[in-house]
């Protein structure tokens, strides 16, 4: 699985935000790292300008300046055509500047004795007449300056006031971005929920996959918004710099490069070591969210049977696990990311002391102080991206090891969920030859044969594990037989759509499940095809209005996770008022009336004659009482139909239905009133 390739993909979507956030990243780049040119400017040429050579010129002008009744201006000011006087020379010795009315020629140790500059260099000396300049003077020479100076200053302000500007907007575009990203994501997340075969939910517990929905995409998310930003940002900062840097001087600027591999291979062995870690945290935390899930669900039967300490005690271990892994990180990380930044900045300040200061030792230093300015301040500046990126590799790894969880559920194989226009069909199904497996050769159905009309009820009876809702699963195709085939008005399921099959097929189940809203959007599950008249209408048919009629809100009665305030029997006549409003041809009641008390029965066996009017019924039966007047009974064992008929036959038969009724009829005779 390459998951960079599958995260670029994605990226690929939004490819205009993104592209704009780079172009907007390589402008504030750009404009923070123009500073330090901007200052090796000021100072050079502006500030220390003042020391390169001054000749006298016979008119006034720009640049120019009175000193003494003579006119004067600095050498790079002169154009081709303008001849040049006398030259003189600024200099600055020690906190003093002086005024040499010649050229000098060495340049080095200064020392003023008198009126005269004494420069000293290696074995060389020279000695120059000079005059101290008074504060007034000097300014003289740094008048023609003034102007330029503030422009630049002005010009380095501007440049911060527009990064700080480009910052917010890239940082908001690449946000914007990233949040599209996972949006999509997460609703591709689900998209691939819904066609996943049913039988992946049986391995997987339901806190693993809710986390690859919440805590594994929020770890992609800061894999595009925190992670990636820091890597864009530092390795645009680290092109910008190490041009700026080759600009200024190609040698240092190689010896610089050597951060580069350094950085690559301390990534390299940071990844190959905490990968590991990452893994085992992302599996316990979801480990973690399914044990949670798992004890929120089951609390009444943890309290029941006091298993508070024996939860508390596996959550423990897990969270222990969690927190080891989770250290044994931090301290991968504490180990690496900042020895890497104190190693690579020491390296780079070596080079920079050894080059410039070898330079200077060797009297053949040809650099300014604003160049080595410059050098120092884009050195120091190099560090800062990297310290975002070493300090990034934790989270790096957490999101890829995130995405790769995503994407194995993504990978899964499925089908795609058609919203497809399917005629209603009338309702006869044949199962012929029919064997089913839930796993490998352990079939669970054999040779299973029976053919239901329309208008019919077929029940199924049997003891626990016989087959009874294993044939309901291969009807609804929620698994897939083996062999034999099964049909719909002779329309092989096989050569349909899951969809298109589930359309004909309404199902009441033994605990009967309500979504958190309202009871007319459990009955229309939002279904704009239903409407209010027609939900209003279904509950009047199954007798359940007079059981909701006290309700304060009636129909927009606020429904809680799973129906909690509500009874189960009224639960049960909601989940028939919504069989009833999708009319489909085909009905399955899967031991609808197990859990509902004697009171309540004879009301729910009323809402199951209205509702088995002019439609197939499949009856999973508990209570034998309750399917006297079904037109086929078929009796399970062990996975293949022992006995096969109505009520009165299989009575006479005296088999294992006669059996069956018989003892249940025994037990409700000895129930005590």
């Amino acid at each position: 699985m390459n998951v960079g390739k599958k995260l670029f993909k994605y990226v690929l979507y939004y490819k205009k935000s993104f592209i704009g956030a780079l172009c907007l990243l390589l402008l504030m780049v750009a404009a923070e790292l123009s500073g330090p040119l901007i200052a090796k400017q000021l100072i050079d040429r502006h500030i220390l300008g003042i020391e390169k050579p001054w000749y006298e010129t016979r008119e006034p002008g720009e640049n120019t300046v009175t000193y003494k009744g003579k006119y004067y201006k600095r050498g790079d000011y002169f154009n081709e055509q303008e001849e040049k006087g006398q030259e003189v020379r600024i200099l600055q010795v020690q906190r003093q500047f002086v005024f040499v009315p010649e050229a000098v020629k060495v340049d080095g140790e200064r020392l003023v004795q008198g009126e005269q500059l004494i420069i000293k260099r290696n074995a060389e000396t020279g000695t120059y007449p000079a005059e101290i300049l008074s504060t007034r003077d000097l300014f003289l020479f740094y008048e023609p300056e003034l102007g330029k100076i503030v422009n630049l200053i002005l010009l380095y302000f501007g440049f911060v006031a527009a990064a700080s500007l480009l910052e917010y907007g890239q940082t908001y575009a690449l946000q914007v971005s990233s949040n599209r990203v996972i949006q999509k994501m997460r609703i591709d997340v689900l998209k691939q929920i819904h066609r996943i075969p049913i039988p992946y939910f049986d391995r997987i517990p339901a806190g693993r996959i809710v986390s690859f929905v919440t805590n594994d995409t929020e770890a992609v998310k800061e894999l595009f918004v925190t992670v990636l930003r820091n890597f864009f940002t530092g390795a645009v900062y680290i092109t910008g710099i190490l041009t700026a840097l080759f600009i200024l001087d190609v040698r240092l600027a190689l010896i610089c490069t050597l951060i580069i591999p350094a950085l690559a291979g301390w990534i390299y062995l940071y990844q190959k070591f905490a990968s590991k870690y990452s893994q085992t945290i992302r599996s316990t935390l979801s480990d973690i969210n399914g044990l949670i899930n798992e004890a929120i669900q089951c609390m009444p039967v943890i309290r029941a049977f006091s298993r508070q300490r024996t939860v508390r005690q596996e959550f423990e271990d897990k969270n222990v696990r969690y927190f080891t892994y989770s250290n044994k990180l931090l301290t991968l990380k504490a180990l690496t990311s900042n020895n890497l930044v104190t190693v690579l900045r020491s390296l780079a300040l070596t080079a920079i002391i050894w080059y410039f200061g070898g330079a200077a030792l060797s009297g053949q230093s040809v650099f300014t102080f604003g160049m080595i300015f410059a050098f120092v301040e884009y050195v120091e500046r190099l560090f800062q991206p990297l310290v975002g990126m070493v300090n990034q590799l934790a989270q790096l790894n957490h999101s890829l090891v995130s995405a790769e969880r995503v994407f194995r559920l993504m990978e899964e194989e499925g089908s795609d969920v058609k919203d497809e226009e399917t005629p209603r069909l009338k309702g006869n199904v044949k199962f012929e030859h029919v064997s089913f497996a839930y796993s490998d050769d352990h079939y669970v159905l054999r040779d299973i044969s029976f053919e239901a009309k329309q208008g019919q009820t077929i029940a199924f009876v049997g003891h626990t594990g016989s087959g009874k809702s294993s044939i309901m699963n291969v009807l609804l195709r929620f698994y897939e037989l083996q062999k034999g085939t099964v049909t719909i008005d002779g329309h092989n399921i096989q050569t349909l759509s899951r969809q298109q099959v589930r359309k004909q097929i309404g199902i009441v189940l033994q605990e009967p499940f309500l979504f958190t809203g309202t009871i007319a959007s459990n009955i229309s599950l939002d279904n704009p095809a239903i409407s209010r008249e027609l939900i209003e209408d279904s509950l009047r048919a199954v007798g359940a209005e007079r059981v909701l009629q006290h309700l304060p809100k009636g129909l927009d009665e606020p429904v809680i996770e799973k129906g909690s305030t509500l009874s189960v029997g009224q639960k049960q006549l909601i989940s028939f008022a919504r069989a009833l409003a999708y009319n489909t041809p085909v009905l399955i009641l899967d031991e609808a009336t197990s859990n509902i008390d004697t009171e309540t029965e004879g009301m729910i066996q009323s809402a199951l004659e209205v509702l088995k009017k002019g439609r197939t019924t499949f009856v999973i039966a508990h209570r034998l009482s309750t399917i006297h007047h079904a037109d086929l009974i078929l009796v399970m064992d062990r996975g293949q139909i022992a006995e096969r008929g109505n009520h009165d036959e299989l009575m006479r038969q005296r088999g294992i239905y006669y059996q069956m009724y018989q003892l249940q009829m025994r037990d409700r005779a000895n129930v005590p009133v």
